[in-house]
């Protein structure tokens, strides 16, 4: 492609987005639209502020300047990799994590509850000591628990030792080393022997039917982080069913389920499920008591 043709971030903006709605791009790793994702490539390859598009729109770039940004703009339209993986670097909220193939790339509506302490359910949250995360990948959430819970210590738990690799460069960026531990188990079979105030997962929960359609941009991450079985449940009925024993007496467990709310109502539904709120809706994440499961341990 000649260069010349290309003088400004507003003439590759225009490409780009051309060139992505042409490809039928999937948008599903934090933009949700062609503009969206070709303003925040155009932005981080340039090393421009990402919040300040409009200034620089009319700016005229290096030769060098317009081949790297092309380079970026081919490679997220044919090779159809998230941008995530092509800029290393995933947003939750306020907080920027590094994230590369090795693990999923950060997204979890359980992030949008942990300002607000999972309110009215946490009774106390200056009194939380001990939080357990499963099924951890980047490390994400583990990070934003340990910032909203100062009196806490997080252990997260992930079976794959790749993705601990990236979450120890984001547990080490937000210098939580003390307070964040990082353990390789399938699930709970290394976590420590004690009483846990919460347990919070976002695991592979996505079903057979489901895997078969993914687009390609979700077949880039690894699919152990994806695959939940044929009805997407499998790993939260393990999560579940051990969860009684390693939590507080007025201990918590925050499942995120997506969009798989029809098959652990099935799996779940007779221990009385509290559906969270959310920016998506009441579907997508939720709520048993230490309580709720102590009944159900004592009826199996």
């Amino acid at each position: 492609m000649t260069t010349s043709l290309f003088t400004t971030p507003r003439d590759l903006l225009r490409y780009a987005v051309t060139r992505f709605n042409t490809a039928k791009l999937f948008f599903g790793h934090g933009s949700v639209e062609a503009l969206d994702e070709a303003a925040y490539l155009i932005l981080h390859t340039l090393k421009l502020p990402l919040d300040k598009l409009d200034p620089f729109l009319d700016a005229r770039l290096l030769p060098q300047e317009i081949d790297a940004v092309l380079a970026v703009i081919e490679r997220r339209a044919t090779d159809r990799v998230p941008a995530a993986y092509i800029t290393k670097e995933a947003w939750l909220g306020p907080y920027s994590f590094f994230v590369d193939e090795r693990a999923l790339v950060p997204r979890s509506f359980i992030a949008e509850l942990i300002p607000d302490y999972f309110s009215p359910w946490m009774v106390d949250p200056e009194a939380t000591t001990n939080v357990l995360e499963l099924c951890t990948g980047s490390g994400c959430l583990a990070i934003m628990l340990a910032e909203a819970f100062p009196n806490a210590h997080v252990d997260a738990v992930d079976i794959s030792k790749d993705a601990l690799d990236v979450a120890r460069i984001n547990v080490d960026t937000y210098k939580l080393q003390d307070r964040l531990t990082l353990i390789e188990s399938d699930l709970y079979a290394n976590v420590p022997n004690k009483k846990y105030d919460l347990i919070i997962t976002n695991p592979p929960y996505v079903n057979s039917g489901s895997m078969a359609k993914l687009p390609p941009e979700y077949l880039a991450e690894p699919q152990i982080a994806l695959e939940g079985g044929a009805d997407g449940m499998d790993l939260v009925r393990k999560i579940v069913a051990g969860a009684a024993e390693r939590l507080t007496d007025e201990g918590l467990l925050i499942v995120e389920i997506g969009n798989e709310r029809e098959f652990a109502e099935k799996a779940f539904g007779d221990l009385g499920l509290t559906w969270l709120t959310t920016s998506a809706g009441d579907d997508m994440v939720f709520l048993l008591t230490a309580d709720q499961l102590k009944i159900q341990e004592e009826q199996q």
